[in-house]
């Protein structure tokens, strides 16, 4: 951390210039403020470090202008004349902290510490955000087919709502992102969007985790905890697969809903929250109101507005589309449009898809992984896609012993791994030398069909 330090007192200055150091920081020596002013506009400082009263600029002026130069520069303001009227303008501009002089060396050592683990944070929140927009990508669904097309109608119809949304469809079709896809496009797009899934979280937690606890309110409550729905005030708070839900809580998350009111466990008072609910499921809820499983008033509550998202087996057609977003995730090199082999399109075409664009989406990554250089290739895909190529030989063929069987086996491994004889073993799950064995037999079979 780079640390400008600016004060008109010689023998401080001599202090921290010795002393800073030491504590592990580059540090840039000041005598006054127009001087740390122009050091500001040359080299990148990280913190201030600086007297109010100074020559040229006050302490103040130059955390005023550093903002101008620098806005995330941290700023410390030290002063032997404190006074409200001074410290409350030092933090309307910014400063993190406004200290006292003469103040110990061991006191600023700490105070830098904690800077520099502030800055930290700040970096490693940059650095999850990117990681988790790359990785999540913007609320936008992909394809074009005539289902997708419909559901992007009814989001931007119901987005701009405080609605309750119910989106409905089966596991892994993208009910998360349709449910972020209404958020950004909601008025509630800069607060916060919170997600959580109702099925994975233990039952004896899911209560605190909602709505939060106060210290002591049962064993292990060793602190208070906010609740999600505290996090989300302002925004969206999307409960994924609602249906998991235990009755006990159906009937709090109803009265939420009812009165926007919570209240943490161990606690007396109400906190009033204002939340945008979406919620999803894979289940039948009118069948699970029938078997006294589901509150129905609840489902009627959350079914203000409801959403069904399509399988991907009912849109095939945006594979393609779909399956070059998914590689792009992963991978830069390539050419657009020749990110697959036609051979690879075709096996996945004729794939069922039952864990929809989830199961599609860790398709890719692992051929994504696989794969040299682009395109994918059908040797880059999963075993279980040519396992399913096999069957489908197998089944359109005549009559086979087994030993042919084998071989088809074995001449289908040999195709996909360009004759890489140690991958056909691993995936055949034989050893190198049974492979050996099985392939000399062959050329002997054939020499003496010749």
């Amino acid at each position: 951390m780079h640390v400008l330090f600016a004060d008109d007192e010689e023998q401080i200055r001599e202090v921290m210039r010795r002393e800073l150091p030491r504590l592990g920081y580059r540090v840039t020596i000041c005598p006054d403020g127009l001087t740390a002013l122009d050091v500001l506009k040359r080299e990148r400082i990280d913190c201030l470090l600086v007297d109010l009263h100074m020559p040229g600029l006050t302490g103040i002026q130059l955390i005023e202008k550093a903002r101008e130069v620098r806005p995330e520069v941290e700023a410390i303001l030290m002063t032997a004349n404190p006074d409200i009227k001074s410290a409350m303008e030092a933090f309307k501009h910014g400063t993190y902290l406004y200290l006292d002089k003469p103040t110990k060396l061991t006191d600023i050592a700490t105070i830098l510490g904690r800077v520099s683990e502030r800055r930290e944070g700040r970096r490693l929140m940059a650095a999850l955000m990117h990681r988790l927009n790359r990785a999540e990508g913007k609320g936008d669904l992909i394809g074009e087919h005539d289902s997708m097309k419909a559901v992007r109608k009814l989001i931007g119809r119901v987005a701009p709502t405080d609605s309750t949304v119910l989106i409905r469809g089966e596991t892994g079709c993208g009910k998360e992102l349709v449910a972020r896809a209404i958020h950004e496009h909601s008025l509630r797009a800069d607060k916060p969007f919170v997600a959580v899934n109702c099925g994975a979280l233990p039952e004896t937690l899911i209560e605190s985790e909602l709505f939060g606890h106060n210290k002591g309110a049962f064993t292990g409550a060793d602190m208070t905890r906010v609740g999600l729905f505290e996090v989300a005030n302002g925004g969206t708070l999307f409960l994924d697969e609602i249906g998991e839900l235990p009755l006990a809580v159906q009937a709090k998350l109803l009265r939420v809903l009812e009165t926007g009111d919570i209240r943490r466990l161990g606690d007396n008072e109400n906190i009033h929250i204002d939340v945008r609910i979406v919620c999803a499921t894979h289940r039948d809820l009118e069948k699970m109101v029938s078997e006294q499983t589901f509150r129905e008033d609840l489902m009627f509550r959350i079914n203000t507005f409801e959403l069904r998202v399509p399988a991907f087996r009912e849109r095939i057609e945006d594979l393609e589309t779909l399956a070059n977003h998914l590689v792009r995730r992963h991978r830069r090199d390539g050419v657009d449009g020749h990110l697959f082999t036609p051979e690879a399109i075709d096996e996945l075409r004729g794939h069922q898809w039952p864990g929809n664009v989830r199961e599609l989406a860790n398709v890719i990554e692992h051929a994504s992984v696989l794969c040299d250089s682009l395109p994918i290739g059908v040797e880059h895909l999963p075993a279980h896609f040519s396992r399913r190529r096999l069957r489908d030989d197998l089944l359109n063929a005549k009559p086979m012993s087994l030993k042919e069987i084998e071989q088809l086996a074995i001449d289908r491994a040999m195709e996909r791994h360009s004759g890489n004889k140690k991958a056909v073993a691993e995936e055949l799950g034989v050893s190198l030398k049974t492979l050996y064995n099985r392939l000399n037999e062959a050329n002997e079979n054939d020499s003496a069909a010749a």
